[in-house]
């Protein structure tokens, strides 16, 4: 009888090598799966990448066979996504509440339950909540070479409300706001305080707050040196009194948001420089001084750079009229300038740039950044 067991079932073990076999786990593989609600993960949203009360409750992970991943992301009242990029690009779906959204340069748009956002490959974008309302969007993100996002600087209170310096709908030519800010890293640069006593009265007029100018101010000892960005501040303290006396009041504007306890400012600084370059940046200058290296990275693109109430675009406006209007900056004025177009000016903002420079400050230093500019340009 064992025997006869035996001589049954050899047939079956052959079987279970064959093709057959094989075609019937290939089924088994297609078959549908569940995954039960009390099985997904729920995280908060990291503040690395995130303002405000996030959740973040994972749907499912991409595959090799579904190269996508998909979340609900629910944001508290004012909460928001930092700026950021998908190289596959990425579907929203608003499931609940109220919401905004914004790509780099254009307006602030509001998202409503229902509603359905497409954000293309490599556009820079956020989105989040409404400032009085809960919503929650269903993520649907796709993979490139093994990424789904680029994550970049936080979005300021100011950006998320619509009143950073420059962040209206660009038009090819220089906002108001930012021919402003151009004017006073010009003047500030050049230690020129009566001219730059006019920028700043003509800053705060277009709408540049208290606080923004002081960014602009305190940036320009990285470029300009100590003692012409305490000239500078010194100055803006007088037009503030003189313009107090005359019955105006200025927007102040919020105060950079304090960075997340126990923040690597060398790291930071190092993620913020290669962003804003493109790549990290690396040469036998650093290597010869390597202090000068670990300065610039933690004072300026650390420090500096990661305070959210000026936008990089703004920045990048000040310090490029400042190094056109410094000499002997031409290899600092290249590099800035296609840190400019990194962080999204157009070619006719800085064309405008330069126009403002041609007006405000010199026709020499207009004609040398036009000059590199075009250079800058060609190599792109």
């Amino acid at each position: 009888m064992r025997r006869a067991l035996a001589v049954l079932a050899l047939p079956l073990l052959i079987l279970a090598g064959t093709p057959a076999a094989a075609a019937d786990k290939d089924d088994r593989r297609k078959k549908q799966t569940i995954t039960r609600s009390q099985d997904q993960t729920s995280t908060a949203g990291s503040p690395d990448t995130f303002t405000g009360e996030v959740r973040v409750d994972t749907l499912f992970p991409a595959s090799e066979t579904a190269p996508y991943s998909g979340a609900y992301v629910t944001f508290q009242p004012g909460a928001r996504s930092a700026w950021h990029t998908h190289p596959a690009g990425q579907r929203l779906v608003v499931t609940e509440g109220v919401g905004r959204t914004q790509q780099w340069g254009g307006p602030i748009e509001e998202i409503r339950a229902g509603d359905v956002v497409w954000c293309p490959p490599g556009v820079k974008h956020w989105h989040g909540a409404a400032p009085d309302s809960v919503m929650t969007h269903m993520a649907l993100t796709s993979v490139r070479d093994g990424q789904n996002v680029t994550w970049m600087e936080h979005v300021s209170d100011q950006q998320y409300h619509g009143h950073v310096a420059g962040d209206q709908e660009q038009t090819g030519e220089l906002s108001e706001q930012h021919a402003t800010v151009a004017m006073i890293g010009a003047f500030s640069a050049s230690g020129d305080l009566p001219r730059l006593t006019t920028a700043l009265n003509k800053g705060l007029d277009a709408g540049v707050t208290v606080n923004q100018v002081k960014e602009v101010l305190v940036q320009m000892y990285a470029y300009a040196g100590f003692p012409r960005s305490l000239n500078a501040i010194s100055t803006f303290m007088t037009v503030l009194e003189q313009r107090k006396a005359k019955g105006i009041t200025d927007e102040t504007g919020p105060e950079p948001a304090p960075l997340p306890e126990g923040t690597d400012i060398l790291e930071l600084g190092t993620d913020n420089q290669t962003k804003l370059t493109g790549a990290p940046v690396t040469g036998p200058m650093f290597d010869f001084a390597p202090a000068i290296d670990e300065f610039l990275k933690t004072h300026l693109f650390g420090d500096i750079f990661s305070r959210d109430n000026l936008d990089w675009r703004s920045r990048e406006v000040a310090t490029i009229a400042a190094l056109a209007t410094l000499k002997g900056t031409e290899s600092q004025l290249r590099s800035h300038f296609a840190i400019g177009l990194n962080t999204g000016l157009t070619e006719g903002q800085l064309r405008g740039l330069v126009q403002v420079l041609g007006n405000e400050v010199g026709t020499r230093q207009a004609d040398n950044a036009g000059r590199i500019l075009d250079e800058v340009l060609r190599t792109r």
